[in-house]
């Protein structure tokens, strides 16, 4: 690796004037699990780093007034995996930690971390946007909110400057809303995704009365699929799942790459969205 100046800073505010806004070799560093790997392959040669490991604040779980759980964006995956709170919560957000890569990148890897890198094949990405949670960004002049859903731009792209940083994820209640993720991989269960499937659900009585369903890394980023939601609304007998599956696979812009090609890709949508919208109806209350 090219030499680079290491800087670690104690505070938001002092981390955040660290960070040029026309400078693309200067970048905050969190867990750093997919930014060194970048480095140790050439892809990327900082000037700076810009270490986010001493900045407290940004390293605590708290439940707020209106039942939303904010999760700072220093919360290394494991201890949110480990969370008593998180798995009360949404415990889909547990489960699908347990198949993230390993333990041992679970240990390091941050929740901010995980959602700035922007890799469509992260697993967090889709089940948060299903369950509705945004972001909080500071930066120079002010803090602002984002949707989950707004945050990708493109393929490894997010909206946020330079001189910008996620400080917290906040998950809203769900009440009684019913979710799942499932993912296909092609090689061990903890490798990336081929395709990965959120789905959230409210329903009234038998029938389902709003969904999301989000797609990841058979597309070039996380992306709900309004269509599919359309053709499930009002049902959830097989005829309806299968409606969903077949929507999703006609609506979804699949990609074709190291996991898969874009018409594998397609298929394995119309599958899985159906399945995932199976597991979400049988299970109890938040899953």
């Amino acid at each position: 690796m090219m030499p680079f100046e290491l800087a670690e800073p104690a505070s938001l505010a002092e981390a955040i004037k660290l960070l040029d806004p026309d400078d693309a070799s200067v970048r905050p560093i969190a867990g750093g699990t997919a930014l060194m790997l970048m480095m140790k392959a050439g892809v990327f040669r900082p000037a700076k780093l810009v270490s986010l490991r001493a900045i407290k604040q940004l390293s605590a779980i708290e439940t707020q007034g209106d039942g939303a759980l904010k999760i700072g964006a220093m919360v290394p995956l494991s201890v949110l995996e480990r969370s008593a709170v998180m798995r009360a919560h949404a415990p889909v957000i547990t489960q699908t930690l347990r198949t993230l890569s390993n333990v041992r990148v679970r240990n390091v890897a941050t929740v901010g971390g995980h959602l700035a890198h922007a890799d469509p094949h992260m697993d967090l990405p889709p089940v948060l946007i299903a369950l509705g949670a945004h972001i909080a960004v500071a930066g120079p002049a002010s803090e602002r909110t984002i949707p989950v859903e707004a945050l990708f731009a493109g393929y490894f792209e997010t909206v946020l400057a330079r001189d910008e940083l996620i400080t917290a994820v906040v998950v809203p209640a769900q009440g009684l809303r019913r979710a799942a993720y499932l993912k296909c991989t092609t090689r061990a269960t903890h490798d990336w995704p081929a395709l990965g499937v959120a789905v959230s659900l409210d329903r009234d009585g038998a029938a389902v009365r709003m969904a999301r369903i989000v797609i990841s890394a058979a597309t070039e980023k996380p992306v709900r699929l309004p269509g599919a939601e359309a053709a499930l609304s009002g049902g959830s007998d097989d005829a309806a799942l299968r409606r969903a599956g077949d929507a999703a696979a006609d609506e979804a812009q699949t990609i074709s790459d190291g996991q898969g090609s874009a018409a594998y890709k397609r298929q394995l949508v119309r599958v899985y969205v159906r399945r995932a919208l199976s597991a979400a109806l049988g299970s109890t209350g938040a899953h």
